[in-house]
């Protein structure tokens, strides 16, 4: 596993080698130093840091709430502030930039380590929240297409083609999404998923039961049979004249 990279970022001098020691005891990288929020910018979209620790209040121009709000909007880098200075109106400015977390100073190396490794799962997680967002956002945008879904399985979004599809059957407050080598249980509605599939290729045979066309191999009233599937599906009264209407019978 790579080892996290850390850029420190801390006007005095002796401060900022002490934490860099301690970094290096908890088994971090130092990716890089700086006594300005202008270098800590630079270094920042350079050596992309995992994780950017960063004193408030800073010599120069520049403070390190001003160098973390930049930070954050062009590299999108956690970053965790280093004061002594807890005081409200501190905080309130600070917060605006969304840290990670905050170590008071002086501090000992199991707070630098935990704040460190609480800031980086969240910023994780937040990561896999915003790549389900922008991938629910692209599917949105092509929602025309009937060729695919997508279904949540294990925690990731699991592209599924339409037509390896058999057949979807309601279970309480869930419906099973079938293959031929699959079962994927969701939490939604046989309404939904009814929406979704579209009625061309597909059908409601029954309350509990939609099924793909072109993969039924027999019917016999009550119940149907489909391709490579010893299941019978059944055939609710009420949808039956729709079914005879959309097979080629002869």
């Amino acid at each position: 596993m790579a080892k996290i990279k850390v850029l420190v970022v801390e006007d005095e001098s002796i401060v900022s080698k002490d934490i860099q020691h301690s970094l290096k005891r908890l088994g971090y990288v130092i990716s890089g130093s700086s006594a300005t929020g202008e270098k800590a910018i630079t270094l920042a979209a350079e050596e992309k840091p995992d994780i950017v620790l960063m004193d408030i209040m800073l010599k120069g121009e520049m403070n390190g709430i001003e160098a973390a709000e930049i930070i954050r909007k062009e590299n999108q880098i956690p970053v965790i502030f280093l004061t002594a200075y807890a005081d409200e109106a501190t905080l309130s400015k600070a917060k605006v930039t969304e840290p990670y977390g905050y170590i008071i100073k002086p501090f000992k190396e199991i707070d630098l380590h935990t704040t460190i490794e609480m800031a980086l799962y969240k910023h994780q997680k937040e990561s896999e929240v915003t790549k389900e967002r922008d991938l629910l956002y692209s599917i949105v945008e092509n929602k025309d297409s009937k060729d695919f879904i997508f279904v949540k399985s294990n925690s990731k979004l699991v592209k599924l083609r339409t037509d390896d599809i058999f057949f979807v059957e309601a279970l309480k407050d869930y419906v099973i999404i079938n293959t031929a080598d699959e079962r994927y249980t969701i939490h939604s509605t046989m309404k939904d998923i009814d929406k979704k599939l579209g009625d061309v290729d597909f059908i409601r045979v029954h309350r509990s039961f939609i099924v793909r066309l072109d993969k039924i191999s027999s019917i016999e009233y009550p119940n149907l049979q489909l391709e490579k599937e010893k299941k019978l599906i059944p055939i609710g009264g009420s949808y039956k004249e729709k079914l005879v209407k959309r097979i080629n019978l002869v």
